[in-house]
């Protein structure tokens, strides 16, 4: 009978296209969303962690009673856990300390152990989320490494579902692919089917966020997740992952983070799409592709999960406004930026993480703390997401002039968003006396004492 499965394993695949309509005003081109998150466990990844499950169980490298151990954002071990657990394995999954609380939680309602590991990790440290989940794998009995980043089951996933659906559901119509690349899986694998269906007509466009390293940023941290690579300043050997074919893809789109989030803003008010980050990335870029070509064009573009995912974040305005990002809703205040008259595009002053306690004093003068950063060779906006800690005058004082200034580091200072009310950043830090960093859209743009905010609640405020 059509529709009926023998496990949650058929259920996966054959998700709708859907055109855009509101947010495409004006582009002659057609543009379809592939909706991902209408795969029975909520992304784009259950294609690939059922495809590597099923490779490993035919090799014999996955036997019954055995454990699934993976290090992912989020979707691909929520698939993992949940096809484990129809398949009697047990579930190991390591994420970054960046992902999701929804994530987390729909990991372990799925059954699966959860590590959480520090995300701001050089590869060959021993806490880089990879790292500890090949320590996992080996020390667990029976323990497996799905390893998506190199795994080949992953890219040929797509090559034998994502791209023959998108051939077929377009009638051989499509004439540009667009997909977030994260692992590259799902970019390379449905791109590679898409030009051999095609004859090389088919292009293949990666979207990528701005200081991803895939498109040639410095790897600077971003805030959109599940898409680019992150590359750590103290990374000793930059390695891709082995899933992403770059010989596929004909151009990457840099996307920020503003750019990624208005879209998604959009598309939940305009479309009535719910998406996650990566999505606006994606979309975003899709949107740009589209600007340039005529009406015989279709563009087909995968939605890899839902923004029910990221309520607590994207879709949040606390949250948005803490970084300084457009708000989601409008609460009618007067914001920081306007309260304060920030400058937008400003950078605040910081110390690098290699200075040394002298240096630290040198570059503190009168200010009574800096934010200490991770440090780069390239200049670049200081994104909040990368403050390690503060370099305090007072905490710096008796300590020698040669100690790191990594040794005598207070809590990270606090952070405030241009466009968050007035009144609600004046309460975030309201038991605070010093430098605040007011960011926007994810960077420091200046520093304005907590005294200043204050005052400007009690001028918008009476």
């Amino acid at each position: 009978m059509s529709g009926v499965f023998e496990s949650i394993a058929g259920a996966i695949g054959n998700t709708p296209l859907v055109r855009l309509n509101r947010v495409t005003e004006g582009l002659a081109a057609t543009v379809y969303v592939k909706l991902e998150y209408l795969n029975p466990l909520g992304s784009v990844k259950d294609r690939a962690a059922l495809s590597m499950i099923l490779a490993a169980e035919r090799s014999g490298e996955l036997r019954p009673g055995g454990t699934v151990v993976e290090a992912t954002s989020g979707n691909t071990g929520i698939a993992l856990a949940a096809i484990a657990a129809a398949r009697g394995y047990r579930s190991v999954v390591v994420v970054p300390d960046k992902s999701s609380a929804e994530k987390v939680a729909l990991l372990r309602a799925y059954g699966a152990e959860v590590h959480v590991s520090p995300g701001s990790r050089p590869s060959h440290h021993p806490e880089f989320v990879r790292n500890v989940a090949r320590r996992l794998a080996a020390e667990i009995p029976g323990g497996w490494l799905a390893g998506q980043y190199d795994n080949p089951a992953n890219p040929e996933a797509h090559r034998a579902t994502t791209g023959p659906e998108i051939w077929a559901q377009t009638g051989g119509a499509v004439t540009h692919y667009v997909a977030g690349v994260g692992t590259g899986g799902t970019v390379s694998g449905a791109g590679e089917f898409l030009k051999e269906a095609s004859g090389g007509a088919v292009r293949v466009i990666g979207a990528d966020p701005e200081t991803s390293a895939y498109g040639g940023g410095d790897g600077r941290a971003w805030y959109v997740e599940s898409v680019g690579h992150h590359l750590h300043p103290e990374t000793e050997a930059d390695q891709w992952p082995a899933s992403y074919h770059t010989d596929v893809i004909d151009a990457l789109e840099r996307v920020g983070d503003a750019e990624a989030l208005h879209v998604l803003q959009r598309l939940a008010r305009e479309e009535g799409l719910l998406l996650g980050g990566s999505s606006g990335t994606a979309v975003a870029a899709a949107l740009r592709v589209a600007r340039g070509l005529g009406p015989e064009a279709v563009v087909v573009v995968i939605a890899p999960d839902s923004g029910r995912s990221y309520l607590s974040k994207y879709f949040d305005d606390e949250w948005l406004g803490r970084l300084g990002f457009p708000l989601f809703g409008a609460s009618g205040e007067a914001t920081v930026a306007a309260a304060l008259t920030v400058p937008l595009d400003g950078e605040a002053p910081t110390i690098g993480s290699r200075a040394t306690v002298g240096a630290a004093r040198a570059l503190l003068g009168a200010a009574s703390a800096l934010p200490v950063l991770l440090q780069r060779n390239d200049s670049g906006p200081v994104q909040i997401a990368e403050v390690l800690g503060s370099a305090r005058a007072v905490v710096l004082a008796q300590a020698p002039d040669a100690d790191p200034v990594l040794d005598h580091l207070s809590p990270p200072l606090p952070v405030v968003g241009t466009t968050d009310p007035i009144s609600r950043a004046a309460e975030r830090i309201s038991d605070y006396d010093g430098p605040v960093v007011i960011a926007h859209e994810g960077r420091g743009v200046t520093l304005v004492d907590a005294t200043e905010i204050a005052a400007a609640r009690k001028e918008v405020q009476p």
